[in-house]
């Protein structure tokens, strides 16, 4: 798997603190610059170059690895006494500084598409009302006049047709597969760009 050359941080994460702290630092800033030049150097190396104590190397490595600024290498060094000296180096990545987004508000965002989908259902749906209303409205003239035409036809047997009777002949009406359709896809969307959103 390809590693990212970028680190992102929220200002409201913990990591955001220790960069802070270490772009603070001027022992940092040295350490730094020294393995800006060094492509790779231990703690020993380090305290020795920069005339700084060993234990103060110590804890401005630890964070600069927790800022993400310096990392292990991945070789090291046994030393005469049998001790693992392990070697660093600058990572080669770059810290993206970035304002994360509250849950509401990545919301807010898609409320443009609820809104779409509620337009688009009310027009299939008047669209469905219109279409089945005129059918039905000509199916019961013709009926009248075909059972009139038989001689059949009694005073108030054909009850007027109301609209809100109407049944759309699909069986569930158009309107709902869309709204349906239109909420899974704006789910499935919004599920896969979260983190864009």
């Amino acid at each position: 798997m390809a590693e990212n050359n970028y680190i992102l941080i929220s200002l409201d994460d913990d990591k955001s603190k220790a960069i802070s702290e270490v772009l603070s630092s001027p022992t940092c800033k040295k350490i730094i610059n020294h393995l800006a030049e060094t492509p790779e150097a231990s703690q020993k190396d380090l305290s020795d170059a920069l005339k700084i104590p060993l234990n103060t190397v110590e804890y401005n490595i630890k964070k600069l690895l927790d800022s993400g600024f310096v990392q292990k290498r991945k070789n090291f060094f046994w030393s005469k006494k049998g001790k693992k000296i392990v070697m660093y180096e600058l990572s080669n990545k770059s810290i993206i500084i970035s304002h994360k987004k509250k849950v509401s508000e990545k919301l807010k965002s898609i409320i443009p598409a609820f809104i779409l989908t509620a337009v688009g259902t009310f027009s299939v749906w008047v669209y469905e009302k219109l279409k089945y209303a005129s059918n039905s409205v000509v199916d019961a003239g013709e009926e009248i006049l075909r059972t009139a035409s038989d001689g059949v036809a009694k005073a108030g047997s054909a009850a007027p047709v109301s609209p809100d009777t109407l049944i759309s002949p699909i069986g569930t009406p158009l309107w709902l597969w869309f709204l349906v359709g239109g909420i899974i896809a704006i789910g499935i969307f919004s599920i896969v760009n979260w983190r864009k959103l």
